[in-house]
């Protein structure tokens, strides 16, 4: 019998100290205001309010009643309020995995300014070294992938990002840094450090060697592109990572990058809005764009999605502050 609305009538009454006061925050009238009160009286036999006094003043019976409203309403509030802004795609979940694994350092202002905005949206970050992230994205495991692989999947869709060059990381001392241009051939000898994924997803692989029916003779793995500099660093191996991302530890000397040789067939990404070059991470990112084929191994960023989850609001604010980072 005890019901919510009772339990915001005598709130109501608390608040104002007279039926009358409480029926207009209620938007009922006082008479309506004095049935609930009678019907639950009679309902438990018990009264609740002295109505006598004024303002009205609550017997131990109703102070019972009010705490429990205490208790309850502002948890009854909090549930509707959620529901709204699930409804209007406002609150949520948004699980991300990357399958470019040195990507954070540009990712990360995005997420910030994304939390500031969709505060009620919490972000969660999946493990982007699984063998088939697409089919995570496929069935709702993660809801947004960044990748380099825009693979014809029903239902998935992709927002191109940007254009960046792989170039192959080298120990300064190495004997291939004296040169400017490296060919498949010159790396069939060599150690490849790399994210533990499949070979063929690494760029240089997929990109550089194969086309060339050349293969390294080892693979090295690490998780950590600090472990990853560490490695090549003291020759253990090369390596070949994003233009922006080599250039941090080239600056600092401890080694250096060549261009790897394009294959003879176009390798070149464009995006809708023309080739970028990733050149500098720091509080704004610097984009240069070029229409002219160049010489060097190029791969295409893309944010594969959901089409289901295309009108999701907060799915349209991430996509829009990716498509703020291409902008010349």
């Amino acid at each position: 019998m005890l019901e919510l609305r009772h339990l915001q009538t005598l709130t109501a009454l608390r608040a104002h100290g007279s039926l009358a006061a409480a029926a207009e925050e209620l938007h009922v009238t006082a008479s309506a205001v004095s049935h609930q009160l009678k019907e639950l009286e009679n309902y438990y036999e018990v009264k609740l309010v002295n109505r006598r006094t004024r303002p009205l003043t609550f017997t131990p019976a109703g102070n019972v009643v009010l705490k429990l409203a205490d208790s309850i309403l502002p948890q009854v509030i909090r549930t509707k309020n959620n529901l709204k802004r699930l409804a209007h795609g406002q609150a949520g979940r948004l699980r991300l995995a990357s399958e470019c694994h040195s990507c954070f350092d540009w990712l990360m202002p995005i997420l910030n300014q994304f939390r500031r905005e969709w505060s009620d949206v919490e972000l969660d970050f999946a493990t982007g070294f699984d063998p088939e992230p697409h089919h995570l994205l496929s069935e709702g495991d993660i809801d947004l992938l960044i990748t380099t692989s825009n693979l014809d999947i029903d239902g998935i869709c992709y927002q191109p990002l940007f254009t960046y060059e792989s170039r192959l990381v080298l120990s300064p001392t190495h004997p291939l840094a004296s040169k400017q241009l490296i060919v498949p051939s010159d790396l069939v000898e060599q150690t490849l450090i790399a994210y533990p994924v499949e070979a063929k997803r690494l760029d240089v692989i997929a990109k550089f060697m194969a086309p060339a029916n050349a293969s390294f003779a080892k693979i090295r793995t690490t998780e950590l592109t600090a472990m990853l500099i560490q490695l090549v660093a003291s020759e253990r191996g090369v390596a070949a990572l994003p233009d922006w991302v080599a250039a941090e530890y080239e600056k600092k000397g401890w080694i250096v990058t060549r261009r790897l040789a394009a294959p003879t067939t176009s390798n070149t990404a464009t995006s809708i809005k023309g080739k970028h070059t990733m050149q500098d991470i720091g509080k704004k990112l610097r984009l240069t764009g070029s229409s002219k084929q160049q010489q060097g191994v190029y791969c295409q960023l893309f944010a594969a999605t959901r089409e289901s989850s295309a009108e999701v609001a907060y799915m349209q604010g991430f996509a829009k502050l990716l498509e703020n980072l291409v902008k010349p």
